[in-house]
C-alpha cells in the first residue's frame, strides 16, 4: 500500500463521539483522513473503557476537555496504512496503541529510570502534531484523545505511540497491555519494586487494582491485603492473588489504623488505585513508618493533596507512577511476549464482551462494579 497520503483515501467508519461534557456516547459516521508524515492509520479490533473515560463521563465540570471528542486509549488493532517516514510498522502489522509515547530522544526516554516521554504532552492538545484533527463528523472536526482515540473503527496516531507485536497475539486479550494491566502490574514491579516476603495493601479493586495484586504476587509478596468498599469485588481479588480483603465501611476506625492493627507495624507497600485524595493520605499513613512505600496509581489531577508532613519524618516514601514505569513501546512489546509465553495472565481481567455499538451498555456495566473489563469488539 502506498505511503503517499495524496494517494490514500479518506475512510468512512463508525466512531463513538461524546459531544459535550457529561454526555453519553453517540455512534456516528466519521471521516478518518489518511496519515501524514510519521503517522499511522490503524483499524481498531478491540478496545475498552478505562477508569479515565469513566471519570470524564461522570464529571460535567471538566472544562479543560475539548468537544466533540473521540475517547478511548486502551486498544489494539492492525495497521491499515502509514505516512511518509514511518519505519517501525507497516500495513498488516498487529499493534498496541499507547497513550504514553516513546520517542526515544527526550531525556525521559534516554534515562533508564524514566518513562514519561515529553511527547505525551502533545496529547493534551487533543490534536495531531501539526495542530489539526484527522477526524471529521457532519462537516465538523472532532478532537483526538490521549494520543490514541480507540473508540473508532479507524484511528490515526503518531508512530511513536504504536508498537508492533507478535502476529499470533489475540488482540481481544492483549489490548489490556495498552493501559490497565501494564499500569497496575508495573506499578508493583517497577515503581514500588515490591520485595519477596513483603506485605502490601491495594486500595481500589478495578482492573488496574487487580493488576497491582498480580504484580505483588509475581514479586513474591507474602501478604496482599485488598481494600474496597464494594464486597462484590473480593472474590476476583482473591482469585488473582489477594490473601485477604477488607471493607473500610466495616470498621469504626480509619482504614490506616485497621491496617496497622492487622499488620503490627503497617504495610511495606501500599497502592492507591482510585484517584481519591483522601485515600492517598490513608494509603500513605498505612505504610510502615520507617521504610513504607506508597505509590499513587489512580488519576489524581486538579486537586491538592492534604497530607501531614509528619508522615515523612520517619522515612516513608510517596511515589507517582504512569504506565507502570514501562517505557511505552518497549514495555508493551515485552508484556505481549510474556503473555504469549504464558508468563502473565490477562484473561482473568476480562469479564464481559460486547459489540462496539453497545458501548453505552459497557458504561453501565462498569458502574455496577461487577465488570472489570468489558471488551468492545469492532
Amino acid at each position: 500500500m502506498s505511503t503517499d497520503p495524496d494517494k490514500q483515501l479518506v475512510i468512512r467508519c463508525r466512531a463513538a463521539i461524546v459531544w459535550k461534557p457529561g454526555g453519553s456516547f453517540s455512534i456516528e459516521e466519521v471521516e478518518v483522513a489518511p496519515p501524514k508524515a510519521k503517522e499511522v492509520r490503524i483499524k481498531i479490533v478491540a478496545t475498552a473503557l478505562c477508569g479515565t473515560e469513566m471519570k470524564m463521563l461522570k464529571n460535567k465540570n471538566l472544562q479543560h476537555q475539548h468537544y466533540p471528542i473521540i475517547m478511548g486509549h486502551e486498544g489494539a488493532g492492525i495497521v491499515e496504512s502509514v505516512g511518509e517516514g514511518v519505519s517501525t510498522v507497516k500495513a498488516g502489522d498487529k499493534v498496541i496503541t499507547l497513550f504514553l509515547p516513546q520517542c526515544g530522544e527526550c531525556t525521559s526516554c534516554l534515562n533508564s529510570a524514566g518513562n514519561f516521554c515529553i511527547k505525551f504532552k502533545q496529547g493534551e492538545t487533543h490534536l495531531m502534531s501539526d495542530g489539526t484533527s484527522r477526524f471529521t463528523c457532519k462537516g465538523k472536526p472532532v478532537y483526538h484523545f490521549g494520543n490514541t482515540s480507540t473508540f473508532s473503527e479507524y484511528t490515526v496516531m503518531n508512530e511513536i505511540s504504536v508498537t508492533k507485536i507478535d502476529a499470533a497475539a489475540p488482540l481481544e486479550k492483549v489490548f489490556l497491555v495498552s493501559c490497565g494491566f501494564s499500569t497496575g502490574y508495573g506499578g508493583a514491579i517497577n515503581t514500588a519494586k515490591v520485595t519477596p516476603g513483603s506485605t502490601c495493601a491495594v486500595f481500589g479493586l478495578g482492573g488496574v487494582g487487580l493488576s497491582v495484586i498480580m504484580g505483588c504476587k509475581a514479586a513474591g509478596a507474602a501478604r496482599i491485603i485488598a481494600v474496597d468498599i464494594n464486597k462484590d469485588k473480593f472474590e476476583k481479588a482473591k482469585e488473582v492473588g489477594a490473601t485477604e480483603c477488607i471493607n473500610p465501611q466495616d470498621y469504626e476506625k480509619p482504614i490506616q489504623e485497621v491496617l496497622f492493627d492487622l499488620t503490627g507495624d503497617g504495610v511495606d507497600f501500599s497502592f492507591e488505585v482510585i484517584g481519591n485524595p483522601e485515600t492517598v493520605a490513608a494509603a500513605l499513613a498505612s505504610c510502615h513508618e520507617s521504610h513504607g512505600v506508597c505509590v499513587i496509581i489512580g488519576l489524581v489531577t486538579g486537586v491538592q493533596l492534604n497530607i501531614s508532613g509528619h508522615l515523612f519524618f520517619s522515612g516513608r516514601t510517596l511515589k507517582g507512577s504512569v504506565y507502570g514505569g514501562w517505557k511505552g513501546r518497549d514495555g508493551a512489546s515485552k508484556l505481549v511476549s510474556d503473555y504469549m509465553a504464558k508468563k502473565i495472565n490477562l484473561d482473568a481481567l476480562i469479564t464481559h464482551t460486547l459489540n462496539f455499538d453497545k458501548i453505552n451498555e459497557a458504561v453501565e456495566l462498569m458502574k455496577t462494579g461487577k465488570c472489570v473489563r468489558c471488551v468492545l469488539l469492532l
